[in-house]
């Protein structure tokens, strides 16, 4: 806090420097777009994942000579 705030009172200084703390540590948007598009890519790696699984086991079950 600068020379300027020698007028202000305790409470005051208080709140000033507890809202340029919450300022720092705040989440910026870059990082809340990051974790979402890294859950959002887990979450289709997993349903891929499953998805070519479950489509290999039903070609599995499929035998030509039946007909």
């Amino acid at each position: 806090l600068g020379k300027q705030d020698y007028k202000k009172t305790r409470p005051m200084l208080r709140a000033t420097r507890l809202k340029a703390e919450a300022k720092k540590t705040a989440l910026g948007i870059k990082e809340v777009a990051l974790v979402l598009a890294a859950i959002l890519v887990f979450l289709l790696a997993f349903y891929a994942f499953f998805y070519l699984n479950v489509s290999n086991e039903v070609d599995l079950d499929l035998d030509p000579d039946e007909n």
